[in-house]
């Protein structure tokens, strides 16, 4: 993640192919998070010998932000595909390569073959070992489909010989996994290191945004989720919350107005298709018969489009708390990204009125339902940082915990938050509340007492022998914690930097 300066802002789709340095001299940036997955390339670079690096994640997760700074530690070469010709391809690229190796764009390469041989001969010769990377690879092999096979060849034998560190990233996870996941890709295999880039740790809320309290906390993660493109966009923006989002999405000039449809777009090929079913499940519909119902679709026609969705990490599958993912039949469907829950259900549904109304009026659309997007957010705050929690926090040392998740059946009380403790000794039962203002001594005293009397999962086997704690979840409290039965976490507890990262 990354903190632009105002003054200074960089629009990658004005870019096609350049060299690392001349993309990082025009913008001013702090540089945080993605420790671990530094760590992991740096390490690459301290050995001798070549090495392969494989990166994937979700579009504006942050790849390209981290595959610059580690080339810029180093003195690598960064370069990005696009969608032209593949001969106007190669020029890009062999005109990024002559940054590094004067003369080399002086020639015109009949294939990438050709290109790569004397890169490899150029940088063993020069004493050059990278890193290189090649960003959105799938749009390499869109326009040159023996790209993969040639890839093949040119690590194992003359990047291998020549020590050459490299890298390749791609937003489409359906290609990357026929490239180089796959047991029969072309690349499998071949790499050191393999990482899957997942959102920002919402604890780096309070670097970036600095918000006031524990209940802005919550609506900065309702509004921007853990994606580093739209903290960039946010953090360029003064006002409040609801201020930052009206100008960004709920303007019909906004930035981020139609950015599910260019997400859709982007993806290779093209998830357009998949729209009706993130309108369908943005509007409430859940469960597989509900979203074909709304679709007029026959149920058993939606597993392409949902797993599609779930493999670009835009919607995921949930279960009740100690049920198998792949054999429960109660999953829930629901949108993962908090930015995207927030168009789907504002945005989406009120594009006509959003476009001819003034700002004042887009707000109060908002109102309508912020209150209960944060509240979905919260509860999404809670399950994911507890299994993260620092052993001298509240609930932290009754732990560690593992991973939460909801539990429901029939028509049996809800639980919001459901854990295992690592030790197998302890069941974390939790409800989360939001409210926009702090809780009181008496609101937290009536919700604790109607915690205690709630009804505990009916769960089978050793987690029903389990010794229980429980806990209440709120996002800001007026003054110091009552003393209650059952634990209470703020989001300042859940959301701190001294709590663990990993």
């Amino acid at each position: 993640m990354y903190k632009i300066d105002s003054s200074s802002r960089f629009h990658s789709a004005n870019f096609k192919i350049m060299q690392t340095c001349i993309m990082l001299s025009c913008i001013i940036m702090d540089f945080i998070n993605r420790i671990e997955e530094l760590d992991r390339l740096d390490r690459l670079v301290a050995g001798k010998d070549g090495a392969l690096a494989v990166l994937y994640g979700r579009r504006r997760i942050g790849k390209t932000r981290l595959l610059l700074e580690w080339s810029r530690r180093h003195g690598g070469l960064y370069t990005v595909a696009d969608q032209s010709a593949p001969e106007v391809q190669r020029r890009y690229f062999a005109e990024a390569i002559a940054e590094r190796l004067p003369g080399f764009a002086d020639v015109d390469y009949r294939d990438w073959r050709a290109v790569l041989q004397r890169l490899a001969r150029e940088a063993r010769i020069q004493g050059w070992r990278g890193p290189i990377i090649f960003d959105e690879l799938p749009y390499l092999v869109l326009a040159s489909p023996e790209m993969p096979s040639v890839l093949q060849r040119w690590i194992d034998h003359e990047a291998r010989e020549a020590g050459l560190l490299v890298a390749v990233a791609g937003s489409s996870q359906r290609m990357m996994q026929g490239l180089v996941l796959s047991r029969d890709a072309p690349l499998f295999g071949r790499a050191r290191e393999i990482l899957e880039l997942g959102p920002i740790d919402p604890s780096y809320v309070e670097e970036v945004f600095h918000p006031r309290d524990g209940i802005e906390r919550v609506e900065t993660y309702a509004a921007w989720g853990g994606v580093p493109r739209y903290w960039e966009l946010a953090t360029e923006l003064d006002g409040d919350v609801r201020s930052r989002l009206e100008q960004l999405a709920l303007d019909p000039m906004g930035l981020l107005h139609r950015e599910p449809d260019r997400l859709l777009l982007e993806e290779i090929p093209s998830a357009l298709e998949t729209r009706p079913v993130l309108d369908a499940i943005g509007a409430g519909a859940h469960r597989v018969s509900e979203i074909a119902g709304r679709l007029g679709r026959k149920a058993t026609s939606m597993s392409r489009p949902l797993d599609r969705l779930v493999e670009m990490g835009l919607v995921c599958r949930e279960v009740p708390f100690g049920e198998l993912e792949k054999k429960s039949r109660r999953a829930l469907y629901k949108i993962s990204d908090p930015f995207f829950r927030f168009w789907f259900r504002v945005v989406a549904p009120h594009r006509g009125q959003l476009a001819a109304s003034p700002r004042s009026v887009r707000l109060q659309i908002l109102d309508r339902t912020w209150q209960h997007l944060t509240a979905q957010a919260w509860e999404d705050l809670c399950r994911l940082r507890l299994p993260k929690l620092d052993e001298n926090s509240t609930l932290g040392h009754v732990g560690p915990w593992g991973p939460a998740s909801r539990w429901w059946q029939g028509s049996m009380p809800e639980w919001d938050i459901v854990s295992e403790s690592v030790d197998g000794k302890r069941l974390l039962l939790g409800e989360a509340k939001f409210s926009a203002k702090p809780f009181t001594v008496g609101k937290l005293e009536q919700l604790a007492r109607d915690l205690m009397a709630r009804q505990p999962p009916q769960l089978t086997g050793k987690l029903a022998k389990r010794e229980i704690v429980r806990a209440l979840f709120v996002p800001e409290v007026d003054m110091a914690a009552a003393q209650t039965e059952v634990l209470v976490m703020t989001a300042g507890d859940l959301m701190s930097a001294s709590n663990n990262r990993r």
